[in-house]
């Protein structure tokens, strides 16, 4: 009789249970349907195999378009030199003053050789003027005349010439400065103050500031790199992962290969800062490639994972994981990302 009450116990408390088991399992299958669901109202986008350039990554180098030299225009020594390696000068700024000892001594010799011409002007001058007087007196012949005026303008000559032998030097001391031709960064400095040069050595090599790239690509990109071909420039320190700082594009395709590389050069701004030789990643197209580019907008993470949400045919919706590949930038467009994998030609995806 004990088993029979415990039996009947069992039996009314299933039969009360049950009904609450049975609501809350229907509320919880409401709500997973909600989640899974999608608005029909929600934008779509079908997917298409769509042309883009094929990217590849290759190191190019920081070169500069202009190296102009600073050179000496008169031999001596070097008295004062205000520039370094590194440093970023404007053109006319003084870099060097090449001073020669010689032409101090030259100047003062000229001045003697000027003093001694100016006494020897005067007395010409005295001597013409006298023989001026005694022959309108009639003391003195036309000769004589002729012959005081021959050796004032002999004078007055030799004192010009002197003057101009000054000039000279003062230009000569002049050009002892040495002024940077052109703006730009300076690379070398292979000079030292007190070092004797001569005319013609250079000071300083600068690097304008117009900078550009040069790209040594396989010889198998031959065929396919172009004047204008689009560029992306990578982060500093030759990160591979790291996403692009700017673009450019190529400006020159050099003619002749050189050890199976052909040579480009490309045009990217912001390179200012940048070391003349230093290394940096770039992505170049190498022709063209099929693929399939979504709005970023329709891929959504989960759990560290890439889905999309594809539309069946029955109107049921379904997460699927995708592989994305690079980012397309389109000019007045929405953000794409390249998918590699997940989704194929036809299928419809909505905006989650």
């Amino acid at each position: 009789m004990a088993a029979s009450r415990a039996t009947r116990l069992v039996l009314s408390l299933a039969l009360l249970v049950a009904p609450l088991c049975a609501g809350a399992l229907g509320m919880g299958l409401s709500t997973a349907a909600v989640a899974a669901g999608t608005p029909d109202a929600a934008p779509t986008f079908e997917v298409k195999p769509q042309e883009i350039n094929d990217l590849k990554s290759v190191y190019a180098t920081v070169r500069s378009k202009n190296v102009t030299l600073a050179r000496v225009r008169t031999p001596g020594t070097i008295v004062s030199l205000k520039v370094d390696y590194g440093d970023w000068v404007k053109q006319g700024q003084l870099l060097a003053l090449v001073v020669d000892p010689k032409l101090a001594l030259r100047i003062k010799a000229l001045d003697a050789r000027i003093v001694a011409d100016e006494s020897r002007l005067e007395n010409a001058k005295t001597e013409l003027k006298r023989a001026k007087t005694l022959q309108e007196r009639g003391f003195a012949s036309q000769s004589r005349l002729d012959q005081a005026q021959t050796a004032y303008d002999v004078a007055a000559n030799e004192l010009k010439s002197a003057h101009a032998d000054r000039s000279v030097i003062e230009t000569e001391s002049q050009e002892g400065e040495v002024l940077a031709p052109t703006s730009g960064r300076v690379l070398k400095v292979p000079v030292t103050e007190g070092s004797v040069v001569l005319a013609g050595e250079t000071i300083a090599t600068i690097a304008a500031n117009e900078y550009l790239l040069r790209l040594a690509l396989p010889e198998r990109h031959a065929r396919f790199i172009k004047v204008g071909d689009p560029i992306r420039l990578g982060a500093r320190g030759l990160g591979s992962g790291d996403k692009p700082l700017a673009e450019g594009h190529i400006v020159q395709v050099y003619p002749e290969l050189d050890n199976g590389q052909v040579l480009a050069d490309a045009e990217v701004p912001g390179l200012g800062s940048y070391f003349v030789g230093e290394r940096v990643l770039v992505w170049i197209s190498a022709g063209k490639r099929q693929t399939f580019l979504v709005p970023r907008s329709y891929v959504f993470k989960r759990f560290g994972l890439d889905y999309v949400r594809l539309k069946r045919k029955d109107g049921t919706y379904a997460d699927v994981v995708v592989q994305t590949g690079q980012d397309v930038k389109n000019t007045g467009g929405p953000k794409e990302v390249e998918i590699l994998a997940g989704v194929t030609t036809g299928d419809r995806l909505v905006q989650p």
